[in-house]
């Protein structure tokens, strides 16, 4: 199967969807452990939550897992947040802090893996930015994540539903988080944060230069918004759903309209 799914639009948007995939090489699957290969920390369905939400929208998803290797991580292996708790370029553990490898992969496998997954996906959404700013002199990367709403290991009580990353203001326009901050606030029966403890990962940090006309917001949504249970077999509520992609839709559509007053073309 590819790994990289690109689906090209002429909107603004362009949606990045880096941990969605849950394709695993046999190769690497025969090292995980049982734990490992429950896949636990996926972004369940988040690719059917947001399907259809932005006419015009490109999408760049990668298909692999992030246990292969994590999209959203640097390259150079640096952590995202230090002094954290956090999961790396290939995670040794999963969310929780438990082990998920009987073989763990050695430097040259993940060079490979970084090669063979990571660049790729990189050099897609690159490419994608690109040509969403040739055309309208602006493009805004919109990062997608749901991560589940309690995890001691990562942060302290419960998670609020919309959490807003754009490392502290740095990786857009501040008319960009003001409007996605308002619509969060706005919805009723949801919380929100902007830049609480996820800030925005690697994908947000690398290609949110205001300055170049390209802009990026990361949304992780608590999976508790739209699935039954955040545990196993991670079903997808459609109530719950159909309660949120309104939300979203209002927050893609405002952004897009907002596209032109960020230096974009008319």
């Amino acid at each position: 199967m590819n790994a990289i799914e690109v689906n090209q639009g002429d909107s603004p948007i362009v949606l990045g969807l880096p941990h969605t995939g849950t394709h695993i090489p046999d190769v690497v699957s025969a090292k995980l452990n049982a734990r490992g290969k429950g896949l636990d920390d996926t972004d369940w369905h988040i690719h059917e939550l947001y399907d259809g939400l932005l006419e015009g929208a490109t999408t760049v998803r990668a298909m692999f897992h992030r246990y292969v290797i994590d999209a959203n991580r640097d390259p150079s292996g640096a952590s995202l947040y230090p002094g954290q708790n956090t999961t790396g370029l290939v995670p040794l553990t999963d969310f929780d802090g438990n082990d998920i490898w009987d073989r763990p992969p050695s430097d040259s496998e993940i060079e490979e893996r970084r090669l063979t997954f990571h660049a790729p996906y990189h050099a897609a959404l690159e490419a994608e930015l690109a040509r969403v700013r040739d055309i309208h002199g602006v493009a805004i990367l919109y990062d997608c994540h749901s991560i589940r709403s309690v995890i001691p290991y990562l942060f302290e009580g419960t998670l609020p539903g919309f959490n807003i990353g754009t490392n502290l203001g740095t990786t857009c326009d501040p008319a960009i988080e003001s409007a996605v901050a308002e619509i969060c606030a706005g919805a009723k029966g949801y919380s929100s944060v902007i830049n609480g403890r996820f800030k925005g990962g690697w994908t947000t940090r690398h290609y949110g230069q205001p300055g170049s006309g390209i802009h990026a917001i990361q949304m992780e949504l608590a999976q508790s918004t739209y699935l039954t249970d955040e545990a196993a077999p991670w079903e997808y509520d459609a109530a719950k759903a159909a309660r949120l992609r309104p939300i979203l839709k209002q927050i893609l559509t405002k952004l897009a309209d907002m596209a032109p007053t960020l230096g974009g073309n008319t």
